[in-house]
């Protein structure tokens, strides 16, 4: 979830990343904030609002908040606040957020480490796109950032260069770490689409979300 705010020749979008929990900490938030905005300013993406054309700039920044409640989260209403909760672990053993254009979720730690593109894709899903429907990119390049763990790629883009393609078993899909956004992405958002007043605009919904430690919730 976000912000777009039309400023000189530019729209820029605004979020900050929150996080809480056991296996969170500052230095693991500033690398998330870091990955979101680069990732996300490197295609220098441009869209088109009422016959002007403005580049699309990513400000991101960032809060580790270990003494949060539920309470604090639910009753924020700044649509550029973002909570996810970081622990070891995670039930289905994978980092989720709370829906497409949403404002929480919960992350794996493991699934954090410097340029696994995690903390990148899932802000995707916050701020409104979804994974691909056609997951066999064989042929067309570099994968997007929108593309899942399972994806059938390339082999230079696969966990196993020498895998079969399609083998997960053998290395044969996706390595997270090669996924980029790219400029069909930011034409994905669709912010032309965005209700603007006074030259501001919210990126998708509060679901405010405070997730307890699965480590101590039985499924």
């Amino acid at each position: 979830m976000g912000t777009a705010e039309i400023s000189s020749q530019q729209i820029i979008i605004r979020s900050c990343i929150i996080t809480y929990g056991q296996a969170a900490d500052t230095a693991t938030t500033e690398q998330m904030r870091d990955e979101i905005e680069t990732m996300w300013n490197e295609p220098a993406g441009i869209v088109e609002i009422k016959g002007i054309k403005l580049s699309v700039v990513f400000r991101i920044t960032f809060s580790f908040q270990p003494n949060i409640t539920p309470v604090d989260i639910y009753q924020n209403d700044d649509p550029a606040n973002n909570y996810f909760r970081i622990e070891e672990f995670a039930h289905g053993n994978i980092s989720f957020v709370d829906g497409i254009g949403c404002n929480s979720g919960y992350f794996k730690l493991e699934n954090l480490y410097k340029g696994s593109t995690t903390a990148a894709h899932e802000y995707g899903h916050t701020i409104g796109l979804v994974h691909p429907i056609d997951l066999d990119l064989r042929g067309k390049g570099v994968p997007g950032i929108m593309y899942p763990r399972g994806t059938w790629v390339d082999p230079q883009f696969q966990y196993n260069p020498g895998g079969v393609a399609g083998d997960s078993n053998n290395g044969g899909t996706m390595h997270p770490k090669y996924r980029k956004v790219l400029p069909q992405d930011i034409v994905l958002l669709k912010l032309h689409k965005l209700d603007f007043v006074n030259g501001v605009a919210t990126i998708g919904e509060f679901t405010s979300i405070w997730h307890p430690n699965h480590a101590n919730v039985n499924v």
